[in-house]
């Protein structure tokens, strides 16, 4: 008998069911013959079909070529309204398919670059694995090592990398070597302000991503041997501990310690305390930050370079940046701020009176493109000197606007990543200098020089992490498409076949950028994590409000309000 609802099934068969999934197809011809079998109620039978199977490949093709009639046949008897309103469903289905391609291709492309950087790591882990295992960096074309600390600092500083990325394999061979091998009973100087936030940070940020109570044991170690730095007269900590010994001293040269690192010790001493139960490790900490509050000498929230620790007072005044040996300084009022639960007033008052004293001081625009910059304030004097460092600053106001504080801190964030952005795209190579001098001359053809001294490139990470901060706030691609150029050059530019990749002396020279055979133990545990982060599309993969990063992109919990 005839049966129009069957003939309609049968033409959608044909024509939708290869582009809907099975059950959006079975739920779409039941409602259509339910509709249309209410229109055509079963008639009678009134005759009989009778077929006869054909012979070989002739009755093959004849049986094609009569299902084809058949189908065009039963086109034909269907109505007006019910061939219109299958064609008002394909349309509809193209029009769904044709919105849904970007949201397709956008997976498709996060999924390919999260793949690139896990490569990547895996490729810069082969030559560690291979030729520095167990040693502090890579030194990736001699095939070899080097030691600061003797500490395994490339391992520990990828140890939460690893995790993040899902590299399993990877983070158990790491782990055993912690387990078994890594001691701190070593008659070794280091430096308090890098073994804090690489040493003690990874393995406070692993223990808390992992649940391993393992690298809580080794960060109390570690912790409680750094805490003979403090025993200063004024108690601003000196910069070199003997973690063997339990003695700390200033530098051969001088009494001064930078007041970054001073200063950038804070979030992973506090943790410290809080797990441990031990207030003394972040009474130590909070010490610093209470003397250099008050502290004379600064100019509108900005803090010279050097603190002396034996009277406490800044030394070489008068010097203002937000370049090296100042910078986390700022990174951190902000930090602990928003790891103690937004309590901590004072941090945020030092804070917010530290970026009105940039723009005030330090902010100007080049010429002739007017890229907003930071420069330098030297005695009164304006130097437009930016080292790469300060493309932290983008990021970090980006997190303070996203915890409320004026929204024109994240204008401001945005300016500075474009200007963060071109010290790359405007050199040969596409990977930035360690410090460029902008242009603020009328007629100048390029915004940004590079003096031959400053044309080296260390694999860093500053700019790729406020990348992933502006894009975690703002969802504009723009920053992941910068990052993804950023991350296609260092593999361009700075892969070593053999294992790991190398920092490199001249971005200006694309046919020969000098490599200088190191692998900071950064890039694995800073400039990959951020890359990968900045490509993933997961707000919950270290959520923000849940996380705060220290220096070393070691994420730390923000603390759970206990009001």
């Amino acid at each position: 008998m005839y049966q129009p609802a069957s003939h309609a099934s049968c033409i959608l068969s044909g024509l939708i069911s290869p582009h809907l999934p099975h059950s959006s197809y079975s739920s779409l011809c039941l409602f259509l013959q339910g509709w249309v079998t209410d229109m055509h109620p079963p008639s009678r039978q009134d005759y009989v079909s009778i077929s006869f199977a054909g012979q070989g490949s002739e009755g093959y093709n004849n049986s094609k070529q009569w299902r084809r009639q058949s189908c065009w046949r039963k086109w034909n008897q269907l109505s007006r309204l019910q061939r219109s309103l299958i064609i008002f469903v394909l349309i509809l289905l193209l029009i769904c398919g044709i919105a849904s391609y970007p949201a397709v291709t956008e997976h498709l492309n996060e999924t390919s670059r999260l793949e690139a950087v896990q490569a990547a790591f895996r490729h810069a882990w082969k030559g560690y694995k291979n030729f520095a295992w167990g040693h502090d960096e890579l030194r990736p074309l001699s095939k070899s090592y080097s030691e600061w600390f003797g500490l395994g600092l490339t391992l520990i500083d990828a140890l939460d990398t690893m995790w993040i990325l899902g590299l399993k394999e990877e983070f158990e061979e790491a782990k055993a070597w912690v387990a078994t091998e890594l001691t701190f009973n070593k008659n070794v100087d280091v430096n308090l302000f890098e073994s804090t936030i690489r040493i003690l940070g990874g393995l406070l940020s692993t223990h808390h991503l992992t649940g391993d109570t393992m690298f809580l044991d080794k960060a109390k170690d570690i912790g409680s041997r750094l805490m003979s730095a403090f025993n200063t007269p004024s108690k601003i900590p000196y910069s070199d501990v003997n973690i063997g010994k339990g003695t700390a001293h200033p530098p051969r040269w001088t009494s001064d310690s930078t007041v970054a690192e001073v200063t950038s010790i804070q979030l992973e001493f506090r943790e410290l305390a809080r797990l441990t139960q031990e207030p003394h490790y972040q009474d130590a900490v909070a010490e610093v930050m209470k003397q250099v509050h008050k502290l004379d000498g600064k100019l509108d929230g900005l803090v010279p370079m050097f603190i002396n620790t034996n009277n406490g007072q800044f030394t070489h005044q008068g010097i203002y940046t937000l370049g090296a040996r100042a910078d986390s300084y700022y990174e951190y009022l902000l930090k602990q701020w928003i790891q103690g639960g937004k309590k901590e007033n004072q941090l945020l008052e030092d804070y917010l009176q530290a970026i009105e004293g940039v723009k005030k001081n330090l902010l100007q625009k080049s010429s002739p493109n007017g890229l907003t910059f930071v420069g330098e304030l030297s005695h009164g004097q304006f130097s437009p000197k930016m080292d790469h460092l300060v493309c932290f600053l983008p990021g970090t106001l980006a997190l303070g606007a996203h915890n409320g504080l004026p929204a024109d801190h994240m204008d401001l964030a945005k300016q500075l990543m474009e200007t963060c952005y071109q010290m790359y795209v405007q050199m040969e190579t596409g990977l930035s200098p360690e410090i460029v001098h902008f242009n603020m001359h009328q007629g100048s053809t390029r915004d940004i020089d590079v003096k031959l001294a400053d044309r080296h490139n260390l694999l860093r990470p500053e700019t790729v992490e406020s990348l992933f901060y502006l894009y975690r706030f703002t969802k504009d691609r723009k920053y992941q498409d910068w990052g993804y150029e950023i991350f296609q050059n260092f593999n361009k530019y700075t892969k070593v076949s053999s294992g790991g990749y190398t920092s490199i002396n001249n971005v200006r020279d694309p046919d020969y950028p000098s490599p200088r055979d190191k692998m900071e133990s950064f890039f694995l545990g800073e400039t990959l994590k951020y890359l990968y982060l900045l490509f993933s599309d997961d707000p919950n993969l270290i959520s923000l409000d849940q996380y705060v990063f220290n220096t070393e992109a070691h994420p730390l919990p923000i603390w759970p309000s206990t009001a």
